[in-house]
């Protein structure tokens, strides 16, 4: 009788800094080779989204721009060791973050709440812009009466 250990594969969402200036090709090679990591290790990726560039809330050295990606994907600890790893070694990744989520919750779901959360996050950003450009208006609009007078 031979005992052979299964790997568990666990679901995982990624959140990925790249440097402003890296280009195209650059950001694709880099999820290309830890495409190929996670398949050698017998995961999947199952979304990978590019937010943009993006303000940090932090500058990191002196940049205060990056390029955002998030990515779901289900593996087993040992890829991630490895992804971690070549993320280090490679300089045009800022930062990144891999965080194991609940097993219990499909990927599907977890995704379209997180996307709802992104959605009302939007919306509450939009609504806090249009009330400082009103309060912006009538500001300049009673200055403007001031000086009439």
């Amino acid at each position: 009788m031979e005992l052979t250990k299964e790997r568990l594969k666990r679901p995982y969402e990624a959140v990925i800094l790249v440097h402003p200036d890296a280009t195209l090709e650059e950001q694709k090679e880099l999820f290309r080779k830890n495409k190929a990591t996670i398949e050698q290790f017998k995961g999947s990726i199952v979304s990978l989204e590019t937010w943009g560039k993006r303000t940090l809330a932090n500058p990191i050295g002196k940049l205060k721009k990056a390029v955002y990606f998030h990515a779901l994907f289900e593996s087993d600890t040992q890829a991630v060791a490895e992804l971690e790893r070549t993320m280090r070694i490679n300089d045009r990744v800022l930062r990144f973050m891999h965080t194991r989520l609940d097993e219990r919750v499909p990927l599907t779901k977890y995704m379209e709440s997180f996307k709802k959360g992104l959605q009302d996050s939007m919306n509450r950003e939009k609504e806090r812009e249009a009330k400082i450009a009103a309060r912006k208006a009538a500001f300049a609009a009673a200055r403007a009466a001031d000086k009439g007078e």
